[in-house]
């Protein structure tokens, strides 16, 4: 039996290597994670915005909801996802069913709410010390919430970095929706569970580490964004270049 070292040395060489079957499938998974990060972003950044400064009657309603799809497990995102692209489901038509298209919209759908409410909940923050401001400005809420949103646009660009790596790190619902076709629908975290379960451990750990790769330069990331949040915060404030302008 194959001990730890034998295999982590059989992992590095393939790296080392350039294995073709290996960043096929490295390169796969951050085109899926990328893509579905944009659809995300697209749409998260715009509703949090909006969501942290509109104030309606069933917003804490809304606010619960968004709160609560935070929670839902990515293999419930897959079967929903798979329901609705079945060919009995209502977007069956489209022939999407284990293909690169499903996998993209099931992480994206997965990752909306992380968007969303990291977003809104940024911009609430900031519309509770600027809101105020901005109203007697004349400033309406739509204007409010893009401005507000630009103000926060470093701490935005953590919460995409974020949704990335919680997109690259999903496998339940990539796996549903993908069926994990060799050349076609695997991704590191789908191919690390099967080619453990066949024994094949320096492939399924050569994806571990490159995978464990990405996340750490995401989490460096993040902490340059910090740093560089920080020090923007240091420096003069952009409300009277706002006020100019309004």
């Amino acid at each position: 039996m194959a001990t730890l070292t034998d295999v982590a040395a059989a992992a590095l060489r393939l790296i080392a290597d350039n294995d073709a079957a290996l960043f096929s499938i490295v390169a796969r998974s951050l085109a899926v994670s990328a893509m579905a990060c944009l659809l995300a972003c697209l749409v998260g950044l715009l509703l949090g915005a909006w969501l942290g400064v509109a104030r309606f009657a069933g917003r804490p309603v809304v606010l619960a909801l968004l709160n609560t799809f935070l929670a839902v497990p990515s293999v419930v995102v897959g079967l929903v996802v798979y329901l609705l692209l079945s060919r009995s489901g209502p977007l069956g038509f489209l022939g999407w069913l284990f293909s690169f298209k499903a996998m993209v919209l099931a992480q994206a759908l997965l990752v909306l709410p992380v968007v969303t409410a990291l977003t809104r909940q940024l911009v609430d923050d900031a519309e509770a010390l600027h809101g105020e401001q901005l109203r007697s400005l004349g400033a309406r809420p739509l204007l409010r919430s893009l401005l507000l949103a630009w103000d926060e646009r470093y701490a935005l660009l953590t919460v995409v970095i974020a949704s990335f790596g919680r997109a690259i790190s999903e496998v339940g619902a990539v796996m549903i929706v993908g069926g994990n076709i060799e050349g076609f629908t695997r991704v590191m975290t789908t191919a690390i569970a099967l080619e453990t379960s066949k024994g094949d451990l320096p492939l399924a750990l050569a994806l571990g580490l490159i995978l464990l790769a990405v996340v750490l330069v995401l989490n460096l990331l993040l902490a340059v964004l910090r740093r560089w949040r920080e020090g923007q915060e240091g420096m003069a404030g952009t409300w009277p270049a706002v006020r100019s302008a309004l």
